[in-house]
């Protein structure tokens, strides 16, 4: 039973998703001390967390960072802002995924028990892929340039292992959606390009440039 922590000021809200969450049978912690997010969530230690950006105190951005310097755990940011700048913004904080409220709980609890099932069954134990210069760590979501360790969340991750494992092969923009999303329907094209861009930045930082070159209207490509 996956144990679910909602970040969530709004009690109506809060409770509807936690309600509806414990009839899917999971395990569910609503957070109502707004000051101590992140020590609840060291001592929770959830399987996943839903967080809110606008809450008392500091905003979800903050806590998720605070999450990310500990821990890989999948993160949903559920929000009444829906501008591209908040989608980014998550993303680079670290969110695996940005749901808009008003929102279908239906679609909420499909992304959740697909990033779970992602998240969590996605690791061939004891593999490595290796390819032009790059070492994917399978086993702890990694990767190794040049003896340099350089840690990936965990869409980048599965970004990287989709490339690598079927380099040169240009795969679409579609394909890669439903290959991390499951349903490319609920998910803004633009989280697409801020994975693909964040991890571009880590392979060029660690020393290879255009590892992941860009076909125009066709989609990516590991040569």
């Amino acid at each position: 039973m996956a144990k679910i922590m909602i970040v969530e000021d709004e009690a109506v809200i809060r409770q509807l998703i936690g309600e509806e969450l414990t009839k899917w049978r999971f395990d569910v912690y609503q957070t109502t001390d707004f000051n101590s997010v992140f020590e609840e969530f060291e001592q929770i230690t959830p399987q996943l967390v839903l967080l809110d950006i606008n809450l008392p105190v500091y905003d979800g951005y903050y806590w998720c960072q605070k999450i990310r310097e500990v821990s890989k755990v999948p993160i949903i940011f559920i929000s009444s802002r829906n501008t591209n700048m908040d989608q980014i913004m998550a993303m680079n904080m670290g969110a695996d995924d940005y749901i808009t409220k008003p929102f279908q709980v239906d679609i909420l609890v499909a992304k959740i028990n697909a990033l779970l099932r992602r998240s969590y069954n996605y690791a061939e134990s004891g593999e490595e892929l290796e390819h032009n210069g790059i070492t994917l760590n399978i086993d702890n979501s990694s990767m190794t340039i040049q003896d340099e360790v350089v840690d990936l969340s965990k869409n980048e991750y599965r970004l990287l292992f989709i490339l690598m494992k079927q380099h040169g092969k240009i795969l679409s923009r579609d394909k890669l959606l439903r290959a991390l999303w499951d349903d490319e329907r609920f998910v803004d094209d633009n989280t697409l390009t801020v994975n693909i861009n964040r991890l571009r930045r880590k392979i060029e930082q660690a020393g290879i440039d255009d590892y992941i070159q860009t076909k125009v209207g066709q989609g990516y490509i590991v040569p």
